[in-house]
């Protein structure tokens, strides 16, 4: 959001909030990113709201920081100002990929040939599962399920994928929904030493909640804390999946009450 004014990457939409205000018939109208609406309104979330993937050592007055795979790849951080956690925006989802292993580094290459730079938004994300889902049939010529295909054709292709995987239902889309998990948690922990985020990272997105199976899985912390000298700190870094699809909503209003010039 730049002076009131957002043209969103993966809609064809500009969003523009004097226009907003006019049409609304409002004296002013403030736009703020999702991923800060998200953060604004975890104070406001109850324990039910949460699943723990690690319990850490949660040191309150720290930054925390909040990550969402969902139609791209959101990330934001708040900082204590001494009464209040700040959430600050970020567009961190657009950094460049950073490859672990061999296998990462040849998903990077598959998909640098067809997108010239690599975010980690086109693996985190839905279509960045379908994009993990293409590699491993492409590259490591992973037989596909026919069923699958047929669904994916006919639908929402990231969601008939993480069906299929959670089902047992197809070996490919599991293999695919595992690598993206074991990336979700390398990424979770980029963001955890960016922001030296002491007071916990949450986990948000329309994704997280669907696969949650499959995050309570070593796989996703393994990554997370899978950092060097600093693994750690990492492990002292709570962890927490956001149940509530309202959050975002929720952040919107506590932000308005919060900001109210």
């Amino acid at each position: 959001v730049r002076e009131g004014r957002v043209r969103t990457p993966n809609l064809p939409w500009v969003v523009d909030g004097a226009e907003l205000a006019s049409l609304l018939g409002l004296e002013r109208v403030a736009l703020i990113n999702d991923l800060e609406s998200n953060a604004y309104g975890i104070p406001l979330l109850a324990e039910d709201d949460f699943f723990v993937l690690n319990p850490g050592r949660p040191e309150p007055p720290g930054p925390i920081a909040v990550i969402s795979a969902g139609t791209g790849l959101g990330e934001a951080m708040a900082v204590w100002d001494g009464a209040v956690h700040r959430p600050l925006p970020s567009e961190g989802g657009h950094a460049d990929f950073a490859p672990r292993n061999e296998l990462e580094a040849e998903l990077l290459l598959y998909l640098r040939g067809e997108h010239g730079r690599v975010s980690y938004e086109r693996v985190l994300s839905g279509p960045g599962l379908r994009n993990i889902y293409r590699f491993l049939r492409d590259s490591r010529h992973l037989a596909e399920t026919p069923s699958v295909v047929k669904e994916m054709d006919q639908g929402d292709p990231s969601a008939a994928i993480t069906r299929a995987a959670l089902a047992g239902a197809c070996p490919l889309c599991s293999q695919a929904l595992d690598l993206f998990v074991s990336l979700y948690g390398a990424e979770a922990g980029n963001l955890a030493l960016r922001v030296l985020a002491t007071g916990g990272i949450y986990v948000g997105g329309g994704i997280a909640p669907k696969i949650i199976e499959r995050l309570k899985g070593p796989a996703f912390m393994l990554a997370f804390t899978a950092k060097g000298r600093l693994s750690p700190l990492l492990e002292t870094i709570p962890v927490r999946v956001i149940l509530n699809d309202r959050t975002a909503l929720l952040g919107a209003g506590r932000c308005a009450l919060l900001r109210p010039e």
